[in-house]
């Protein structure tokens, strides 16, 4: 069987989670390929709301096994406040869920280190969860770092003291103030690694081989978005791994020629959380309105998200390097009462209008070029079949289709698992 993604194809938070939660009953294994506790993905049944960082949103579903892939990079204190979490709805997550040896693990030092060189940029911060997810993939590909498998060697606390004390030299270097108590930190790491040991680690490329032999379905649970990739994201207001299809292979050991669908989620409108450019992004009381009704703050920072009309070009550019076979629609019900909507359909760049995404997008190289929409004034939250939907939203939902090529799938009109459309 082939493997299907699941890919974000904005600034990440465009609703990932709810949507691998939906679609899970179709999957047997759900599997995050890339990132770490700095992703967020939030969802809602029954009346409970989940946050979930590290492990795969499959993990409400008692037969779907949910494989943390060789891609992720894990904080064990971050993981055990996760299992402890689930210990209070019952999920009996030690039957199904599994951990790549081959994923590496996010030392206390490595979230020091992503403060102190956070701090040393002064006003030319990145915007960094300080989660230590830079630090850790940057050790990665200096051949330096600890992973998962390593904790079942006898050896694997001389390891880490020896690039613990790196680190902490490398922190002497930034010059700022960063305080700490390492002794404190460590305990708390060393106890979380206990639990960490007591759940199934396995050659995780090898799993996935033989299930898809085996005929079992897998989906590839993206990450933030493919605009904070690492190499195609707004560099460098990006993530430190690869976020787009390209990354499910790597992060997996999926052969390209075993990737299906590739379903690329986006929102109706543009969020984004932290720093870097955002050519449609709203400084008055439509983008204030998004921001309100949409309940835009980061799941894992609690920052507010900045709010902005729907950027084509940049959406465009996502489904194209990602090859995007279905899209689906959030947030929709967040734009209701809008009289007029805009869709950034070009930019201006350098004197000439352009439909590609350009080297740089910087607000000084960039002025987005709209196209307008009558707005719709109905509910959408309550609305469980396409017909249902208002002729504006539908007209809406039609010229981007038209635009991207691709067919919108799912649309989604709220939080709740509940509150999606299958068209």
């Amino acid at each position: 069987m082939a493997v299907d993604l699941l890919l974000g194809l904005q600034w990440g938070d465009e609703g990932k989670g709810k949507i691998v939660d939906v679609f899970t009953e179709k999957y047997d294994i759900i599997a995050r390929f890339q990132g770490g506790p700095n992703a967020g993905h939030t969802l809602i049944f029954d009346g409970q709301k989940h946050v979930l960082h590290t492990i795969p949103s499959g993990i409400f579903h008692e037969d779907t096994k949910n494989l943390v892939g060789n891609g992720v990079v894990i904080d064990p204190v971050i993981f055990k406040k996760e299992l402890e979490n689930l210990d209070k709805f019952k999920t009996d997550y030690r039957k199904n869920l599994y951990i790549s040896r081959k994923a590496h693990l996010i030392l206390p030092t490595h979230r020091l280190l992503d403060a102190a060189s956070e701090a040393s940029k002064g006003k030319a911060k990145i915007g960094s969860t300080l989660k230590g997810i830079g630090p850790t993939y940057m050790d990665k590909t200096g051949r330096n770092g600890i992973r998962v498998g390593d904790l079942e060697l006898e050896n694997w606390k001389e390891k880490y003291r020896l690039l613990a004390d790196k680190h902490e030299s490398m922190i002497k270097f930034y010059d700022v103030d960063v305080q700490y108590n390492l002794d404190e930190l460590e305990k708390e790491f060393f106890e979380a690694v206990e639990l960490l040991k007591s759940l199934k680690f396995i050659d995780s490329e090898q799993y996935l081989q033989l299930a898809q032999e085996s005929g079992k379905t897998i989906l590839a649970e993206g990450a933030q978005g493919s605009l904070l990739d690492i190499d195609f994201g707004t560099y460098p207001f990006v993530t430190s791994s690869n976020t787009t299809a390209a990354g499910a292979c790597t992060g997996l050991g999926v052969a390209p020629n075993k990737i299906g669908d590739a379903f690329g989620i986006f929102k109706a409108y543009t969020t984004r959380v932290g720093s870097g450019p955002f050519p449609t992004e709203l400084f008055d009381e439509d983008g204030e309105t998004m921001g309100r009704v949409g309940n835009e703050f980061g799941a894992t920072t609690g920052r507010p998200r900045r709010c902005g009309w729907l950027d084509l070009v940049a959406l465009r550019y996502a489904v194209q390097i990602n090859g995007i076979t279905q899209l689906i629609m959030m947030k929709g019900d967040v734009l209701s009462g809008f009289k007029t909507l805009k869709v950034c359909t070009a930019y201006k760049y350098k004197g000439e209008e352009i439909t590609h995404l350009p080297f740089n997008i910087e607000p000084e190289n960039v002025t987005p070029v709209y196209t307008e929409f009558s707005g719709w004034k109905e509910d959408l939250t309550k609305m469980t079949e396409a017909s249902q939907l208002p002729s504006e939203f539908m007209e809406y939902v039609k010229f981007l289709e038209d635009e991207l090529k691709t067919p919108i799938s799912v649309i989604s009109v709220g939080p709740d698992r509940k509150q999606t459309i299958h068209r």
